[in-house]
């Protein structure tokens, strides 16, 4: 008899936190040295009684995560160690060290490759860290980056995605949407110019857009200026995956709900400027472009004040109780679900 065929799910009807979920439902942490493991940016790890270790990795795919036919391998290199680290300073811990492992495509030449680590050496030097080690592997797929990073914190200090509490505020660094709009331009000068031969693409205007795209800076910097001021959140995620799918894993984390004011979201001019010339909407770019890697936090009403004095950071919502839900609140008061996008 014909063993019973095993039915088909297509990862689709998951989504990718819920892909995740499944395939690392095994993965509870049995070592006590292990404080986080699967379910946040990085996994946080007993380095003493004081101090902990944190980790986080990452990867990056050819035709996937970029297209080499407009980003420069020195902004790919810098790009990459961003996105390491980026993991490493949403724990409120300071990034150290990176590692580095690639595939490589026989398309590739040494001259590119040194332009790629030209990026990394920079990015490196500018976040004071160092890169120890990585590897080398031929693929058929071509480029292919995997990141490890890894980070220092007061145990005390280190904060988690599932500590934010009714009321609390919900800040954000920075502005929305702009990298979405940077690839959203390079996408479509790509495809006006296909056939040119002697291709001029039109980007006058927009290098705010093409750099939070290309070079996006880890906000590090929010971390020390938190510090200065003895300001620890008690929520944390880097802007990776758009608001919308970044805010629900705070509340899922949390066992809580949101409310976000689309009046109190933070654009830049160019943002705005390009999404109008382009007949998009910049919230949906804020909601699901992702990549902004800028930092989403939650804070007790009590920091209010010392937030304000630091100017870079705009208070976009508050925490409600989970059967709440998540909702973007419009100007007339009507409130939209969140809902997490992903890669689907």
């Amino acid at each position: 008899m014909a063993e019973k065929q095993k039915k088909r799910t297509e990862i689709a009807e998951l989504g990718e936190f819920g892909l995740i979920d499944k395939l690392t439902a095994f993965a509870k942490p049995s070592r006590k040295t292990t404080l986080c493991g699967v379910g946040d940016d990085a996994a946080v790890i007993e380095a003493s009684r004081d101090t902990a270790i944190v980790v986080s990795t990452d990867s990056m795919l050819e035709g996937v995560d970029f297209d080499l036919t407009y980003f420069p391998p020195k902004h790919l290199g810098y790009k990459a160690v961003t996105k390491g680290i980026s993991d490493i300073v949403a724990m409120n811990a300071t990034p150290e060290q990176v590692t580095l492992a690639l595939g490589i495509s026989s398309k590739l030449s040494v001259e590119f490759l040194t332009d790629f680590y030209a990026g990394v050496e920079f990015a490196c030097r500018e976040a004071n860290i160092d890169l120890v080690g990585g590897d080398t592997s031929a693929s058929l797929t071509g480029f292919i980056i995997n990141i490890t990073a890894v980070g220092r914190a007061k145990r005390r200090n280190v904060v988690y995605r599932s500590g934010a509490k009714p009321n609390d505020l919900i800040c954000i660094t920075g502005n929305l949407g702009a990298a979405y709009m940077g690839l959203q331009l390079l996408e479509r000068e790509r495809y006006v110019l296909s056939d040119v031969k002697h291709q001029q693409p039109k980007f006058e205007g927009y290098e705010y857009l093409l750099e939070r795209y290309l070079k996006p800076r880890a906000r590090y910097d929010i971390i020390e200026s938190l510090a200065e001021e003895k300001v620890v959140p008690t929520s944390m995620i880097d802007i990776t995956d758009g608001l919308a799918s970044d805010v629900l894993q705070i509340c899922k984390s949390s066992k809580c709900g949101a409310r976000i004011y689309l009046d109190r979201m933070p654009f830049a001019k160019q943002t705005s400027e390009l999404a109008e010339e382009m007949n998009t909407d910049p919230v949906v770019a804020a909601l699901n472009g992702g990549e902004d890697y800028e930092l989403l936090f939650t804070l007790p009403l009590e920091a209010r004040d010392k937030i304000a004095a630091l100017g870079c950071i705009d208070v976009i919502g508050h925490i409600t109780a989970e059967s709440a839900g998540a909702v973007l609140v419009t100007p007339d008061g009507s409130e939209i679900a969140l809902r997490a996008q992903g890669f689907r």
